[in-house]
């Protein structure tokens, strides 16, 4: 094995084991089950070898009781060798599931750290394979190959030594035929790393092909691109299917690499064996024990093969789970070091804050803004004026690039995630819905709430119209990503949600999605009792919001350039006087 990969194999080895400390849990105990089922297998032979030449062979005769005596010992220790392999596959088994357990757990939680950024590039497919299919090949060569290494390695010594013990001449046979096999392995080994690596890669692509076509079928059909869809999803089997073939053709070729050396051992122990025989140089029983202990030596050296395979798939697995884990957050949770918001209306303040994409232009340059308490602010602007930009960096999605935001002067950096999505909600444009029950998504903002409280919640925002139109009221299941409700019901149940919350702060990104006028007036209704009596900063997408809004904040290119109540910014002109004009002059028009 190339020492430079065999260093990156093992570190990949040590981080994973650092990330998964349960897997070194009984190790000692296993290792000793499994050299107790190690030297369980060399009692064949040997009973083999005692029965011939000490039993049927005696000097005197044929010993019955002598060779009874052999089989009874053999009998009792084959049974000790099997309770010591169970005992060595089950320990092997519980720790490796719940270290991967573990692995698992900490690589979906850090997916939820990660940046944004770096969420939107990585394909969803390409992230879950990460979680999941990964984690798997790690915990199948753990489990069958840890097992296969540990015993072939204490097999291969132990079926040496008594080979060597029995005849130097015919080891020596047995290591040369293998020489051939061992040297090849340094270059199989640098060969199935990269082949296993691209494989792993590909299986990402592969099911991010497949998955987003599922997810987006309703678009898949109404554009009539199912042609181009499968298409997409062809290539990337095809890719996957050639990476595949290429990493276990070289499989197959170094697997009859073995097979060869097997064969060419086999006759070698034959013919040389047979020579020494006749010169009385070894016995029959020996002969024939060595036959066994050839097998016993053969079988792992072949095996072992698959077990690299295993190990190299495993490791390129191991390795992409790795990269997840140590991809630093750009939105670091202080915890319990951190500073709590206390339970009162809040205050905002933006102090020379700006921000930029990694590798882009500055979005926001110099934001100063102060912000009161239970004021209803409205940001308006033209898309790509850093509008958004403001929401996220207001409920700490993201951090800015320079400057300090703070809530109850407190910069929201040192403010722990806990109190924060306590007293700060966000509601995105698209209220995202998981698949179960209108209930159970509502209580995404309540985990403790009641039936009663929900209905209350209901009740004040002046749904309880709309809910007994649904078929199960409260119990009607919303399907996959909200898809059995409309995207203005949706959002409904996002407002829902973030009542429940009762946060001190409402952020709201306004859905532009076209509803009928009969929900919408729901929406702007629910809206208007959701934001009263609480601080809100709304980013407005229909100028209507901005009307009834306390103030409105002008964003325009990153940097707010008015402010003030709507009356005086239709007074003022500028840009907002534009937006306000653009957009009455599209109402009248309808």
């Amino acid at each position: 094995m190339d020492s430079g990969e065999s260093m990156r194999a093992m570190r990949t080895i040590a981080r994973g084991i650092e990330l998964s400390p349960e897997l070194k849990d009984g190790i000692r105990g296993t290792l000793a089950f499994a050299v107790l089922s190690t030297l369980g297998r060399i009692v064949v032979p040997v009973a083999v070898q005692q029965t011939l030449d000490k039993g049927v062979n005696a000097p005197g005769g044929p010993d019955v009781a002598f060779t009874a005596t052999v089989m009874m010992v053999a009998a009792v220790a084959v049974v000790v060798t099997g309770l010591a392999s169970y005992q060595m596959t089950y320990r092997l088994f519980t720790s490796a599931e719940r270290g991967l357990a573990t692995l698992r757990i900490k690589a979906f939680r850090h997916v939820h750290d990660l940046p944004l950024l770096t969420q939107n590039t990585e394909r969803r497919g390409a992230l879950v394979s990460r979680v999941t299919s990964d984690v798997d090949q790690v915990s199948q060569f753990l489990i069958f190959g840890g097992i296969i290494s540990i015993v072939s390695f204490g097999q291969i010594l132990v079926a040496t030594l008594v080979m060597a013990y029995y005849s130097w001449q015919l080891t020596i046979v047995v290591w040369v035929c293998f020489l051939p096999l061992f040297l090849s392995l340094r270059y199989f080994q640098r060969r199935l790393s990269a082949a296993y690596g691209t494989v792993r890669q590909q299986v990402g692509v592969m099911l991010s092909a497949v998955s987003e076509p599922v997810v987006g079928a309703a678009t898949v059909r109404s554009y009539a691109i199912e042609g181009r869809t499968q298409e997409r999803i062809d290539t990337a089997i095809d890719r996957y299917k050639a990476a595949s073939t290429k990493a276990q053709g070289l499989t197959a070729f170094s697997f009859s690499l073995g097979g060869v050396s097997a064969g060419l051992a086999n006759a070698g122990v034959l013919i040389v064996g047979v020579l020494l025989g006749v010169d009385g140089d070894i016995t029959a029983g020996k002969v024939l024990a060595f036959a066994f202990l050839v097998t016993l030596f053969v079988g792992p050296v072949q095996i072992g093969t698959q077990v690299l395979t295993d190990a190299q798939n495993a490791i390129a697995g191991w390795r992409r789970v790795i990269g997840i884990l140590d991809t630093p957050a750009d939105v670091v949770d202080p915890g319990d070091a951190g500073t709590r918001l206390p339970d009162e209306p809040v205050t905002i303040s933006f102090e020379d804050v700006g921000f930029a994409y990694p590798g882009g232009a500055p979005v926001l340059h110099g934001i100063d803004l102060e912000i009161a308490p239970n004021t209803r602010l409205a940001v308006v602007g033209e898309t790509g004026s850093g509008k958004t930009t403001l929401a996220k960096l207001l409920t700490r999605l993201m951090d800015p690039s320079s400057g300090v935001v703070r809530l109850h002067g407190s910069d929201l950096r040192d403010v722990p995630f806990s109190s924060l999505r306590e007293r700060v909600v966000l509601v995105p444009q698209e209220g995202f819905l998981f698949d179960s029950t209108l209930r159970a998504n509502a209580l995404y903002g309540k985990l403790d709430a009641s039936d009663e409280e929900i209905l209350t919640g209901v009740e004040q925002l002046g749904l309880t119209d709309w809910l007994e139109t649904l078929p199960r009221g409260l119990d009607t299941r919303v399907g996959q990503r909200g898809e059995s409700l409309s995207a203005g019901e949706r959002q409904l149940v996002a407002l829902l949600r973030a009542h429940l919350a009762d946060p001190e702060l409402l952020v709201l990104d306004e859905a532009t999605s076209a509803v009928d006028p009969a929900l919408e007036m729901r929406i702007a209704r629910a809206l208007e009792r959701l934001t009263k009596g609480r601080t809100s900063v709304t980013i407005a997408h229909r100028m209507t919001t901005a009307e009834n809004a306390d103030e409105v904040v002008v964003v325009d290119k990153g940097r707010v350039v008015q402010r003030g109540p709507h009356a005086d910014l239709v007074a003022e002109g500028g840009v907002y006087g534009r937006l306000h004009a653009s957009w009455a002059a599209q109402q009248s028009s309808h």
